[in-house]
């Protein structure tokens, strides 16, 4: 899935750089982690442990645990972080 941001008549946070997975991504102050890495294209967010099927946001409110990643090696929610410029992100794998 390519990249998708709203760039006209929207305003939005500074931009910040995070890295997830060890590559720079480019996001905004004020969005969450899982809307950063959504608009940068990056819909699966880990694996299922028991199956090994991809996973990403699903409900995006912090219910339903499937957008799971290690943010500055921390096991968060990425529908529940705020991103930070210079935040490591974590996405490969099972967690």
């Amino acid at each position: 899935m390519p990249a998708v941001r709203i760039a006209k008549g929207i305003e939005r946070g500074r931009p910040v750089t995070i890295v997830v997975d060890g590559q720079p991504v480019a996001a905004h102050e004020g969005e969450t982690l899982a809307a950063a890495l959504a608009a940068a294209g990056r819909t699966v967010l880990r694996h299922s442990p028991r199956a090994g099927t991809a996973r990403g946001a699903f409900c995006l409110m912090g219910v339903c645990q499937e957008c799971l990643v290690r943010v500055d090696g921390r096991l968060r929610q990425a529908c529940r972080v705020g991103v930070a410029d210079g935040q490591v992100v974590e996405c490969r794998g099972s967690l």
